[in-house]
Protein backbone atom coordinates (compact mmCIF):
# COMPACT_ATOMS: atom_id res chain seq x y z
CA UNK A 1 0.00 0.00 0.00
CA UNK A 2 0.90 3.50 -0.83
CA UNK A 3 3.21 5.37 1.84
CA UNK A 4 0.46 8.08 1.99
CA UNK A 5 -2.64 5.87 1.79
CA UNK A 6 -1.15 3.93 5.33
CA UNK A 7 -0.59 6.89 6.93
CA UNK A 8 -3.93 8.18 6.19
CA UNK A 9 -5.28 5.09 7.30
CA UNK A 10 -3.44 5.35 10.73
CA UNK A 11 -4.65 8.13 11.66
CA UNK A 12 -8.53 7.27 10.72
CA UNK A 13 -7.82 4.58 13.28
CA UNK A 14 -6.45 6.71 15.82
CA UNK A 15 -9.32 9.05 15.73
CA UNK A 16 -11.33 6.11 16.33
CA UNK A 17 -9.44 4.27 19.03
CA UNK A 18 -9.43 8.08 20.66
CA UNK A 19 -12.78 8.26 21.28
CA UNK A 20 -12.67 5.62 24.15
CA UNK A 21 -16.03 4.14 23.47
CA UNK A 22 -14.92 0.55 22.95
CA UNK A 23 -12.28 -1.16 23.71
CA UNK A 24 -8.87 -0.62 21.53
CA UNK A 25 -8.53 -4.08 20.50
CA UNK A 26 -12.13 -4.39 19.74
CA UNK A 27 -11.71 -0.88 17.95
CA UNK A 28 -8.84 -2.24 15.79
CA UNK A 29 -9.98 -5.78 14.72
CA UNK A 30 -13.19 -4.16 13.76
CA UNK A 31 -11.17 -1.29 11.46
CA UNK A 32 -9.34 -3.93 9.61
CA UNK A 33 -12.74 -5.46 9.18
CA UNK A 34 -13.80 -2.71 6.72
CA UNK A 35 -10.03 -2.65 5.16
CA UNK A 36 -9.46 -5.66 4.17
CA UNK A 37 -7.31 -4.26 1.52
CA UNK A 38 -4.66 -4.26 4.65
CA UNK A 39 -2.37 -6.93 4.32
CA UNK A 40 -0.48 -8.18 7.39
CA UNK A 41 2.37 -6.00 7.36
CA UNK A 42 0.85 -3.15 7.31
CA UNK A 43 -2.09 -4.26 9.90
CA UNK A 44 1.08 -4.91 12.25
CA UNK A 45 2.35 -1.19 11.55
CA UNK A 46 -1.30 0.60 12.30
CA UNK A 47 -1.91 -2.08 15.16
CA UNK A 48 1.61 -1.55 17.00
CA UNK A 49 1.27 2.25 16.05
CA UNK A 50 -2.15 2.78 17.63
CA UNK A 51 -0.39 1.29 20.41
CA UNK A 52 2.84 3.14 20.97
CA UNK A 53 0.26 5.89 20.79
CA UNK A 54 -1.34 4.68 23.52
CA UNK A 55 1.41 4.08 25.46
CA UNK A 56 2.76 7.40 25.15
CA UNK A 57 -0.10 9.60 24.74
CA UNK A 58 0.67 12.47 26.92
CA UNK A 59 4.49 12.79 25.37
CA UNK A 60 3.32 12.31 22.23
CA UNK A 61 0.61 14.83 22.60
CA UNK A 62 3.29 17.41 23.82
CA UNK A 63 5.08 16.86 20.81
CA UNK A 64 2.14 16.64 18.37
CA UNK A 65 1.48 20.33 19.42
CA UNK A 66 4.33 21.80 16.86
CA UNK A 67 3.44 19.79 13.94
CA UNK A 68 0.79 20.50 11.13
CA UNK A 69 -2.52 18.80 9.81
CA UNK A 70 -4.99 16.92 12.19
CA UNK A 71 -3.40 15.52 15.55
CA UNK A 72 -4.58 12.36 14.55
CA UNK A 73 -2.38 12.37 11.61
CA UNK A 74 0.61 14.55 13.99
CA UNK A 75 0.14 11.59 16.43
CA UNK A 76 0.88 9.06 13.67
CA UNK A 77 3.72 10.45 12.36
CA UNK A 78 5.51 10.56 15.77
CA UNK A 79 4.08 7.23 17.29
CA UNK A 80 5.09 5.71 13.68
CA UNK A 81 6.10 1.92 14.07
CA UNK A 82 6.83 0.99 10.82
CA UNK A 83 9.96 1.73 8.25
CA UNK A 84 11.17 4.65 8.20
CA UNK A 85 11.66 4.78 4.62
CA UNK A 86 7.97 4.62 4.27
CA UNK A 87 6.99 7.24 6.81
CA UNK A 88 9.86 10.01 5.26
CA UNK A 89 7.78 9.13 1.86
CA UNK A 90 4.34 9.41 3.33
CA UNK A 91 5.09 13.31 4.81
CA UNK A 92 5.87 16.95 3.44
CA UNK A 93 9.45 17.84 4.34
CA UNK A 94 8.62 20.44 6.21
CA UNK A 95 7.14 17.57 8.17
CA UNK A 96 9.71 15.63 8.41
CA UNK A 97 11.87 18.56 9.52
CA UNK A 98 9.11 19.15 12.36
CA UNK A 99 9.78 15.08 13.05
CA UNK A 100 13.72 15.36 13.44
CA UNK A 101 12.86 18.15 15.89
CA UNK A 102 10.30 16.47 17.99
CA UNK A 103 12.56 12.87 17.77
CA UNK A 104 15.31 15.10 19.36
CA UNK A 105 13.94 15.98 22.64
CA UNK A 106 15.19 14.26 25.14
CA UNK A 107 13.34 12.77 27.58
CA UNK A 108 14.29 12.97 30.80
CA UNK A 109 14.01 16.36 30.18
CA UNK A 110 10.33 16.97 30.42
CA UNK A 111 7.75 16.56 32.89
CA UNK A 112 6.87 13.92 34.91
CA UNK A 113 3.40 13.65 33.32
CA UNK A 114 4.78 13.40 30.43
CA UNK A 115 7.42 10.89 31.12
CA UNK A 116 4.80 8.60 32.98
CA UNK A 117 2.20 8.93 30.86
CA UNK A 118 -0.68 7.91 33.51
CA UNK A 119 -3.63 10.21 34.49
CA UNK A 120 -2.85 12.33 37.55
CA UNK A 121 -5.12 10.52 39.43
CA UNK A 122 -3.82 7.06 38.84
CA UNK A 123 -0.21 8.05 39.26
CA UNK A 124 -0.83 9.53 42.45
CA UNK A 125 -2.45 6.11 43.83
CA UNK A 126 0.17 4.54 42.45
CA UNK A 127 3.18 6.93 44.15
CA UNK A 128 1.22 6.24 47.55
CA UNK A 129 1.42 2.77 47.17
CA UNK A 130 5.10 2.31 45.81
CA UNK A 131 8.47 4.16 47.06
CA UNK A 132 9.88 6.17 44.54
CA UNK A 133 12.43 3.90 43.35
CA UNK A 134 9.57 1.63 42.00
CA UNK A 135 7.08 3.57 41.21
CA UNK A 136 9.19 4.97 38.47
CA UNK A 137 10.30 1.60 37.18
CA UNK A 138 6.88 0.11 37.56
CA UNK A 139 5.79 3.41 35.37
CA UNK A 140 8.46 2.92 32.61
CA UNK A 141 7.58 -1.05 32.54
CA UNK A 142 4.09 -0.13 31.58
CA UNK A 143 5.41 2.12 28.79
CA UNK A 144 6.88 -1.57 27.00
CA UNK A 145 4.84 -4.47 25.35
CA UNK A 146 4.61 -7.32 27.09
CA UNK A 147 6.19 -10.26 26.67
CA UNK A 148 4.64 -13.27 24.96
CA UNK A 149 3.92 -16.49 27.18
CA UNK A 150 2.50 -19.89 26.29
CA UNK A 151 0.72 -22.74 28.80
CA UNK A 152 1.73 -25.81 27.68
CA UNK A 153 -1.28 -28.30 28.34
CA UNK A 154 -0.38 -31.06 30.66
CA UNK A 155 -2.92 -33.25 29.22
CA UNK A 156 -1.44 -33.42 26.10
CA UNK A 157 1.96 -32.62 26.27
CA UNK A 158 5.19 -31.52 28.00
CA UNK A 159 6.97 -28.54 28.34
CA UNK A 160 9.98 -29.54 26.45
CA UNK A 161 8.65 -31.31 24.15
CA UNK A 162 6.53 -28.24 22.89
CA UNK A 163 10.33 -26.24 23.16
CA UNK A 164 11.82 -28.39 20.97
CA UNK A 165 8.65 -28.54 18.29
CA UNK A 166 9.00 -24.73 18.65
CA UNK A 167 12.33 -24.54 17.56
CA UNK A 168 12.12 -26.69 15.11
CA UNK A 169 9.26 -24.52 13.37
CA UNK A 170 12.32 -21.36 13.85
CA UNK A 171 10.06 -19.90 16.91
CA UNK A 172 12.60 -19.34 20.46
CA UNK A 173 10.67 -20.56 23.74
CA UNK A 174 12.24 -20.32 27.16
CA UNK A 175 11.01 -21.73 29.82
CA UNK A 176 9.02 -19.02 32.16
CA UNK A 177 10.81 -17.94 35.69
CA UNK A 178 8.26 -19.14 37.85
CA UNK A 179 5.43 -21.18 36.03
CA UNK A 180 6.47 -25.39 35.34
CA UNK A 181 3.99 -25.05 32.56
CA UNK A 182 4.77 -22.11 31.13
CA UNK A 183 7.14 -21.20 27.72
CA UNK A 184 8.01 -17.17 26.96
CA UNK A 185 8.09 -16.26 23.37
CA UNK A 186 11.03 -14.06 21.20
CA UNK A 187 8.77 -12.19 18.66
CA UNK A 188 5.17 -12.20 17.48
CA UNK A 189 5.73 -15.32 15.69
CA UNK A 190 1.91 -16.42 14.11
CA UNK A 191 0.96 -19.46 16.65
CA UNK A 192 -2.43 -20.13 15.25
CA UNK A 193 -1.04 -21.40 12.24
CA UNK A 194 0.87 -24.07 14.13
CA UNK A 195 0.06 -27.47 14.22
CA UNK A 196 1.19 -27.99 17.77
CA UNK A 197 -1.50 -25.02 18.47
CA UNK A 198 -4.37 -26.17 16.12
CA UNK A 199 -3.75 -29.74 18.27
CA UNK A 200 -4.27 -28.37 21.81
CA UNK A 201 -0.75 -28.56 22.65
CA UNK A 202 -0.53 -24.80 24.14
CA UNK A 203 -2.16 -21.96 24.65
CA UNK A 204 -1.19 -18.39 24.85
CA UNK A 205 -1.75 -17.72 28.61
CA UNK A 206 0.67 -14.61 30.78
CA UNK A 207 2.76 -16.37 33.55
CA UNK A 208 1.12 -14.92 36.35
CA UNK A 209 -2.17 -15.79 35.15
CA UNK A 210 -1.07 -19.35 35.04
CA UNK A 211 0.26 -18.86 38.59
CA UNK A 212 -3.18 -18.17 39.64
CA UNK A 213 -4.59 -21.40 38.37
CA UNK A 214 -2.29 -23.40 40.21
CA UNK A 215 -2.27 -21.91 43.59
CA UNK A 216 -5.85 -23.35 43.28
CA UNK A 217 -4.57 -26.26 43.43
CA UNK A 218 -7.20 -28.18 41.67
CA UNK A 219 -7.46 -31.93 42.11
CA UNK A 220 -8.42 -35.04 40.68
CA UNK A 221 -12.42 -35.70 41.16
CA UNK A 222 -13.16 -32.36 43.08
CA UNK A 223 -15.96 -30.29 42.26
CA UNK A 224 -14.73 -26.78 41.46
CA UNK A 225 -15.47 -23.21 40.28
CA UNK A 226 -14.55 -20.45 37.95
CA UNK A 227 -16.44 -17.78 39.46
CA UNK A 228 -16.23 -15.48 36.73
CA UNK A 229 -14.53 -17.58 33.87
CA UNK A 230 -14.64 -14.66 31.14
CA UNK A 231 -12.84 -16.43 27.83
CA UNK A 232 -11.80 -19.78 30.05
CA UNK A 233 -7.98 -19.30 30.41
CA UNK A 234 -7.80 -20.32 33.66
CA UNK A 235 -10.72 -22.68 33.38
CA UNK A 236 -8.29 -24.61 30.69
CA UNK A 237 -5.63 -24.62 33.43
CA UNK A 238 -8.20 -25.92 36.39
CA UNK A 239 -9.68 -28.27 33.42
CA UNK A 240 -5.95 -29.74 32.78
CA UNK A 241 -4.90 -29.83 36.49
CA UNK A 242 -8.14 -32.08 37.81
CA UNK A 243 -6.80 -34.31 34.24
CA UNK A 244 -10.68 -34.39 33.24
CA UNK A 245 -11.98 -35.91 36.66
CA UNK A 246 -14.83 -34.06 38.64
CA UNK A 247 -16.85 -31.14 38.02
CA UNK A 248 -15.43 -27.70 36.79
CA UNK A 249 -18.39 -25.21 36.16
CA UNK A 250 -17.13 -22.36 34.29
CA UNK A 251 -19.98 -19.37 35.46
CA UNK A 252 -20.25 -16.29 33.91
CA UNK A 253 -22.56 -13.34 32.77
CA UNK A 254 -21.69 -13.15 29.26
CA UNK A 255 -23.26 -16.35 26.97
CA UNK A 256 -20.96 -15.14 24.16
CA UNK A 257 -17.66 -15.63 26.18
CA UNK A 258 -19.27 -18.95 27.13
CA UNK A 259 -19.59 -20.12 23.85
CA UNK A 260 -16.08 -18.85 22.47
CA UNK A 261 -14.80 -20.98 25.47
CA UNK A 262 -16.16 -24.34 23.60
CA UNK A 263 -13.57 -24.45 20.91
CA UNK A 264 -10.54 -23.82 22.81
CA UNK A 265 -12.07 -26.47 25.40
CA UNK A 266 -12.21 -29.00 22.72
CA UNK A 267 -8.98 -28.28 21.10
CA UNK A 268 -7.43 -28.49 24.28
CA UNK A 269 -8.97 -32.36 25.39
CA UNK A 270 -10.57 -30.90 28.20
CA UNK A 271 -13.89 -32.83 29.14
CA UNK A 272 -14.69 -31.71 32.46
CA UNK A 273 -16.10 -28.21 32.44
CA UNK A 274 -19.58 -27.53 32.67
CA UNK A 275 -20.31 -23.74 31.40
CA UNK A 276 -23.28 -21.83 33.39
CA UNK A 277 -24.37 -18.47 31.53
CA UNK A 278 -25.77 -16.91 34.95
CA UNK A 279 -27.62 -13.31 35.72
CA UNK A 280 -25.70 -12.00 37.85
CA UNK A 281 -23.59 -13.06 41.51
CA UNK A 282 -26.97 -14.06 43.18
CA UNK A 283 -28.75 -16.25 40.25
CA UNK A 284 -30.70 -19.28 42.16
CA UNK A 285 -28.23 -21.41 39.38
CA UNK A 286 -25.29 -20.60 41.88
CA UNK A 287 -26.78 -20.85 45.28
CA UNK A 288 -27.40 -24.68 44.19
CA UNK A 289 -24.19 -25.17 44.85
CA UNK A 290 -24.06 -23.02 47.97
CA UNK A 291 -22.02 -25.97 50.57
CA UNK A 292 -20.95 -28.24 48.13
CA UNK A 293 -17.80 -26.84 46.37
CA UNK A 294 -14.54 -27.98 47.41
CA UNK A 295 -12.70 -24.46 45.46
CA UNK A 296 -13.81 -21.34 44.46
CA UNK A 297 -11.85 -19.44 41.99
CA UNK A 298 -13.03 -15.75 42.16
CA UNK A 299 -11.14 -13.46 39.31
CA UNK A 300 -13.16 -10.57 39.60
CA UNK A 301 -14.18 -8.37 37.39
CA UNK A 302 -11.78 -5.13 37.44
CA UNK A 303 -10.01 -2.57 36.68
CA UNK A 304 -7.49 -4.45 34.16
CA UNK A 305 -4.72 -2.17 35.01
CA UNK A 306 -2.34 -4.50 35.82
CA UNK A 307 -2.40 -5.16 31.89
CA UNK A 308 -1.82 -1.65 30.90
CA UNK A 309 2.02 -2.90 28.83
CA UNK A 310 -1.41 -5.14 26.65
CA UNK A 311 -4.63 -2.98 27.01
CA UNK A 312 -2.74 0.86 27.46
CA UNK A 313 -6.21 2.76 26.49
CA UNK A 314 -7.83 1.27 29.83
CA UNK A 315 -5.67 4.18 31.61
CA UNK A 316 -7.51 6.38 29.30
CA UNK A 317 -10.83 4.74 29.90
CA UNK A 318 -10.78 3.99 33.77
CA UNK A 319 -11.50 6.56 36.52
CA UNK A 320 -11.91 6.89 40.04
CA UNK A 321 -15.99 6.73 40.01
CA UNK A 322 -15.80 3.79 37.97
CA UNK A 323 -12.65 1.67 40.36
CA UNK A 324 -15.25 2.65 43.21
CA UNK A 325 -18.37 0.89 41.14
CA UNK A 326 -16.06 -2.58 40.56
CA UNK A 327 -14.71 -2.46 44.00
CA UNK A 328 -18.70 -2.45 45.07
CA UNK A 329 -19.29 -5.39 42.34
CA UNK A 330 -15.78 -7.21 43.95
CA UNK A 331 -17.29 -7.20 47.27
CA UNK A 332 -20.72 -8.69 46.32
CA UNK A 333 -19.03 -11.22 44.07
CA UNK A 334 -16.74 -12.16 46.64
CA UNK A 335 -19.44 -12.74 49.32
CA UNK A 336 -21.87 -14.63 47.30
CA UNK A 337 -18.78 -16.93 45.86
CA UNK A 338 -17.74 -17.92 49.36
CA UNK A 339 -21.38 -19.46 50.00
CA UNK A 340 -20.31 -22.08 47.92
CA UNK A 341 -16.96 -23.18 49.21
CA UNK A 342 -17.80 -26.49 51.88
CA UNK A 343 -16.03 -26.66 55.26
CA UNK A 344 -12.50 -27.45 54.60
CA UNK A 345 -12.57 -25.58 51.01
CA UNK A 346 -10.95 -23.28 49.70
CA UNK A 347 -11.58 -19.83 47.61
CA UNK A 348 -9.51 -17.95 46.07
CA UNK A 349 -9.64 -14.12 44.78
CA UNK A 350 -7.71 -12.60 42.38
CA UNK A 351 -7.67 -9.53 39.98
CA UNK A 352 -5.39 -8.10 37.54
CA UNK A 353 -5.21 -4.78 38.77
CA UNK A 354 -2.05 -3.08 40.77
CA UNK A 355 -4.44 -0.97 43.14
CA UNK A 356 -4.69 -1.73 46.63
CA UNK A 357 -8.79 -0.68 46.56
CA UNK A 358 -9.37 -3.37 44.42
CA UNK A 359 -6.88 -5.49 46.26
CA UNK A 360 -6.25 -5.72 49.81
CA UNK A 361 -8.79 -3.35 50.78
CA UNK A 362 -11.31 -5.66 49.16
CA UNK A 363 -10.06 -9.03 51.05
CA UNK A 364 -9.73 -6.88 54.25
CA UNK A 365 -13.52 -6.03 54.24
CA UNK A 366 -14.28 -9.76 53.17
CA UNK A 367 -12.10 -10.84 56.53
CA UNK A 368 -13.87 -8.81 58.61
CA UNK A 369 -17.33 -10.20 57.77
CA UNK A 370 -16.52 -14.02 57.21
CA UNK A 371 -14.50 -14.91 60.08
CA UNK A 372 -15.31 -18.45 59.45
CA UNK A 373 -12.65 -18.37 56.28
CA UNK A 374 -8.44 -18.50 57.65
CA UNK A 375 -6.26 -16.95 55.28
CA UNK A 376 -3.46 -18.93 53.97
CA UNK A 377 -0.23 -18.54 52.96
CA UNK A 378 0.31 -18.21 49.45
CA UNK A 379 3.98 -18.61 49.85
CA UNK A 380 3.56 -22.07 51.30
CA UNK A 381 0.87 -23.02 48.53
CA UNK A 382 3.49 -22.03 45.78
CA UNK A 383 6.12 -24.40 47.26
CA UNK A 384 4.12 -26.92 47.32
CA UNK A 385 3.54 -25.93 43.57
CA UNK A 386 6.74 -26.76 42.61
CA UNK A 387 7.63 -23.18 41.87
CA UNK A 388 10.92 -21.65 41.97
CA UNK A 389 11.75 -18.58 43.53
CA UNK A 390 8.47 -18.41 44.99
CA UNK A 391 9.56 -15.46 48.17
CA UNK A 392 9.68 -12.84 45.34
CA UNK A 393 6.09 -13.33 44.08
CA UNK A 394 4.23 -12.91 47.91
CA UNK A 395 3.79 -9.91 49.56
CA UNK A 396 2.97 -10.55 53.42
CA UNK A 397 0.72 -13.80 52.68
CA UNK A 398 -0.41 -13.04 49.61
CA UNK A 399 0.16 -13.04 46.16
CA UNK A 400 1.36 -9.71 44.49
CA UNK A 401 3.40 -9.41 40.81
CA UNK A 402 4.64 -6.48 39.21
CA UNK A 403 5.71 -5.74 35.39
CA UNK A 404 8.67 -4.33 36.82
CA UNK A 405 9.86 -6.84 38.91
CA UNK A 406 8.36 -10.04 37.60
CA UNK A 407 7.94 -9.63 33.81
CA UNK A 408 3.81 -10.73 34.12
CA UNK A 409 0.88 -8.89 34.26
CA UNK A 410 0.02 -7.11 37.49
CA UNK A 411 -1.91 -9.69 39.66
CA UNK A 412 -2.97 -10.05 43.55
CA UNK A 413 -4.48 -13.12 45.01
CA UNK A 414 -5.51 -13.82 48.43
CA UNK A 415 -6.51 -17.48 49.42
CA UNK A 416 -9.10 -18.43 52.25
CA UNK A 417 -10.35 -22.01 53.85
CA UNK A 418 -13.17 -22.16 55.32
CA UNK A 419 -13.27 -23.86 58.88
Amino acid sequence: MRPATLLDHCADLLRAVLKFDAPADATVSEFFRRHRALGPRDRQVLADTVYAVLRERLRMQHLAQGGSGSLERRLAIVGWRGDAEQIGAAISPAERDWLDEARGIEVLGLPDALRHNLPDWLAVALSEELDPQAYHALTEALLKPAPLDLRVNAIKARREDVRRALRAAGIIAEPTPYSPQGLRIEGRPALNNLDLFREGEFEVQDEGSQLLALIVEARRGEIVVDFCAGAGGKTLALGAAMRNTGRLYALDTSGHRLEAMKPRLLRAGVTNVHPVQIAHERDDRVMRLSGKVDRVLVDAPCSGLGTLRRNPDLKWRQTPASILELCEQQRSILEHAARLVKPGGRLVYTTCSLLAIENEAVARTFEQSRPEFSSLDVGAVLTRCRIDRSAELVEGSRLRLWPHLHETDGFYAAIWQRD
